[in-house]
């Protein structure tokens, strides 16, 4: 079949047409609009090369040359676009882009219209994924004192992942074959593709809510790096941060890490591997038993012990207290004894001095208490004698 030139000045349809004579010249608006309408109609393409001059303007627009050794053309991605691209790339960086030609009729640029970046290896990925944990990490949420201890024996475990994946399955089996009393709740959410980052953090922020959760893994099996993005994202990364219990991160394979696994109170290398760090095995659990047991037998053993030294040495001390006691007060009693003998009548009537009284026992101490022919009895200090008053003389 033999290609027919194409003559851009030329046209079946006669000098009707605009444009064709100089007495029906088109305006260069028209010009730009019929050449955007051309160029539009091109299938996209892949384009690879390298990036130069790249601007991000202040309207969000990224715009850039790919060019090559011979060759460079003007290139622009949309702010609506750029969900689908990890991070802007960098000067001097080989990328493979893909895009479909457009024309720019403010001023007439023929430009492609970037809906997708690759860089050659995984260089934007890792890009976005290092632009994202140095602010983490400037806020200290990467920090291993912030992360907290995974409880040894939970009683109801959140998981957080799509409901018909193979972490899922991997999960449930391990779980009942290691510690079938734990209660397993799963949270459902989409784990790769668009809206898949979204989907994780509200999982994530309805476990917060739901408050009943001792433990959440978080997670999905392995893929590509493409696949994983979602664990990447900053807003999934903040959701693990602000959820009130330990989280395990599980996702991708063990030579694959994530922001997501960067934040998690711990990082499991798969699936199967969070549910065993999750939940002790039963003789784990009965080991941990016998082990209490001993201990709290060697506790109560050690308490009564010291109980009963207590005792003794409280037992003797009391003893030596009383003992003493008993002597301070025979010393004080004795002396006393003696000061109260030295104020005694009965010291006074031992020294040859003898008390009068009456028949009813009350003393008589003067000469006014006495009259002739008084009956009255002497107390001595061995006895009493009994007299009567033959004659008063008052001194």
């Amino acid at each position: 079949m033999k290609a027919v030139p194409f003559d851009l000045f030329a046209s079946p349809l006669g000098h009707s047409t605009p444009g064709i004579t100089r007495d029906n010249a088109i305006s260069v608006s028209d010009l730009t609009t019929e050449t955007r309408a051309l160029i539009e109609s091109l299938q996209p393409v892949w384009v690879h090369g390298e990036i130069s001059d790249f601007k991000h303007h202040r309207n969000g627009h990224w715009y850039f040359c790919l060019r090559d050794a011979s060759a460079q053309i003007k290139c622009v991605v949309w702010s609506s676009d750029q969900r689908r691209i990890p991070a802007a790339p960098d000067v001097g960086m080989q990328v493979v882009l893909y895009g479909k030609m457009t024309v720019f009729p403010a001023r007439g640029d023929l430009q492609l219209r970037v809906v997708r970046i690759e860089a050659v290896g995984d260089g934007l990925w890792r890009k976005a994924m290092e632009l994202t944990l140095a602010k983490l990490r400037k806020e200290g949420l990467l920090d291993e004192s912030r992360k907290r201890p995974i409880p040894r024996f939970p009683k109801r475990v959140a998981i957080v992942t799509s409901a018909d994946g193979a972490a899922l399955r991997d999960i449930v089996a391990v779980m009942r074959k290691r510690n079938a009393g734990v209660q397993l709740v799963l949270c459902q959410a989409k784990v790769q593709g668009d809206g898949a980052a979204l989907e994780i953090a509200a999982a994530l922020g309805r476990v917060s809510r739901w408050a009943r959760a001792d433990l959440v893994i978080v997670g999905r099996g392995g893929g590509g790096k493409e696949d994983l993005w979602a664990f990447n994202d900053e807003r999934v990364a903040r959701a693990v941060v602000e959820c009130p219990v330990p989280v395990i991160s599980a996702v991708g394979h063990e030579a694959d890490i994530t922001v997501c696994d960067a934040v998690a109170d711990l990082r499991a290398p798969t699936p199967s591997a969070a549910a065993a760090a999750a939940c002790s095995a039963r003789d784990e659990i009965e080991k941990a038993f016998a082990l209490a047991r001993r201990d709290l037998t060697d506790v109560i053993t050690s308490r009564v012990q010291a109980a009963r030294a207590d005792i003794d040495r409280i037992q003797r001390r009391i003893g030596q207290t009383a003992e003493g006691m008993i002597v301070a007060r025979k010393a004080t009693l004795a002396a006393t004894a003696g000061r109260l003998n030295a104020l005694s009548p009965l010291a006074t009537l031992s020294r040859g001095y003898a008390v009068a009284r009456d028949p009813k026992g009350k003393a008589l101490t003067s000469t006014q208490h006495f009259r002739a022919g008084l009956g009255f009895e002497l107390l001595l200090h061995d006895g009493k004698v009994g007299a009567e008053a033959t004659k008063v003389s008052p001194e």
